[in-house]
């Protein structure tokens, strides 16, 4: 696996895998829940007793520094689930889940989670999995914060989602995302102007194309 493609880990998707109504075992117990724009879905220090499976929507997760700062995590997307690290022994969170758009997602208590866990060894194995990248992520994101300027963490990110989430088109890839500028600053700890600056630098130098829906870049082994 590439070291680099670390932002995201979408290629699993585990809701439909885990979603409860589609679980024989546990199908008459599913929960969904909407949650408005800019709500919390939990706050730090609560206690850790569900995952979450978004049917719909984004979910954003961070935390918040002594001074209030807002320090963005990752942005997750339908067909994608949070609050896993109580599979690993999570008591409380460490961090807050909010809905970026309004969201739908469908609850999972963490019993149920193991039993399933228990009576399938491929979808522990994914579980673990997911736990794993995730913690490798954010170490990843710290190193390129430490030691990387703006220009190269904005170069990183697109790299990272074009791993991932980009489709080949001859020499170009094509990222499709709904992230905004602000969500990108946001993710990779700069400002959105800088964000908007750095992007229209590439673009200007045929680089990269981009709109509101997605992402060209032109030929990934140039894009430095």
């Amino acid at each position: 696996m590439d070291a680099t493609a670390l932002w995201y880990f979408e290629c699993v998707n585990l809701y439909k895998i885990l979603c409860p109504h589609k679980v024989k075992d546990i199908g008459n117990k599913h929960e969904f829940k909407t949650f408005k724009k800019g709500e919390f879905v939990y706050l730090n220090e609560e206690i850790s007793t569900h995952i979450y499976l978004i049917a719909d929507g984004r979910i954003k997760i961070g935390n918040y520094l002594s001074d209030g700062k807002e320090v963005v995590k990752s942005i997750l997307i339908k067909g994608e689930i949070f609050g896993e690290l109580a599979v690993a022994g999570e008591d409380t969170r460490k961090d807050f889940a909010k809905a970026v758009t309004e969201t739908t997602v469908c609850l999972l208590s963490l019993q149920d989670l193991q039993q399933l866990m228990y009576n399938d060894r491929d979808l522990s194995f994914k579980i673990l999995k997911l736990v794993g990248l995730r913690l490798r992520k954010i170490e990843r994101k710290l190193e390129l914060l430490v030691f990387k300027d703006a220009r190269t963490r904005v170069i990183e990110f697109l790299k990272d989602a074009a791993t991932w989430k980009g489709n080949k088109a001859g020499y170009e890839t094509i990222i499709y995302t709904r992230l905004t500028h602000q969500e990108i600053a946001s993710l990779i700890g700069t400002s959105r102007q800088t964000v908007t600056t750095i992007l229209n630098e590439l673009q200007e130098n045929k680089l990269i194309k981009f709109d509101r829906r997605r992402f060209i870049i032109n030929d990934i082994n140039r894009l430095r």
